[in-house]
């Protein structure tokens, strides 16, 4: 359920590419905010990626087989949603996702949003049914004054 941008099956050099080419550019241009996420007793170890993007999709990430369910997400996806608003101070955060994406969905209805449209998405399995996951930043607010720690 990966999006159609992503080029599949991933090159060899896929990961490199992307950081040179998109990733940094985005950055360096005030577009993207990027993170790589990593346990504490393996800091050397890049176990999944999460980030924040100018547009119609405002937050993106994927973790390792291995590494879901654990709730590692749900605190990454906490962490950066405080910073979209509280550091960036954008009004209202989008996040698209394939609605069989089941995971995706629950960490959006754990941590406040809610659907604001569904279409056809486009991803490297095909085009698949897609729900637009929103929240306001006085929803946020709202949430995290309910929610102040995180937990699974």
């Amino acid at each position: 359920m990966l999006n159609a941008v992503v080029p599949w099956p991933f090159p060899a050099d896929g990961a490199l590419t992307h950081v040179r080419d998109t990733a940094l550019p985005q950055i360096e241009r005030g577009e993207a905010w990027d993170w790589t996420l990593r346990l504490k007793e393996e800091p050397e170890r890049i176990i999944g990626r999460i980030g924040l993007y100018l547009g119609q999709n405002n937050r993106g990430f994927w973790m390792g087989l291995p590494w879901q369910g654990r709730g590692l997400m749900t605190e990454a996806v906490i962490a950066v949603t405080d910073y979209w608003f509280e550091v960036l101070s954008f009004p209202v955060l989008r996040a698209p996702k394939a609605v069989e994406n089941v995971g995706s969905r629950r960490i959006s209805e754990k941590t406040g949003m809610r659907v604001v449209e569904t279409k056809d998405g486009e991803y490297v399995s095909g085009i698949l049914p897609t729900e637009v996951w929103e929240i306001t930043a006085e929803e946020w607010r709202a949430w995290r004054a309910v929610n102040p720690v995180v937990t699974k």
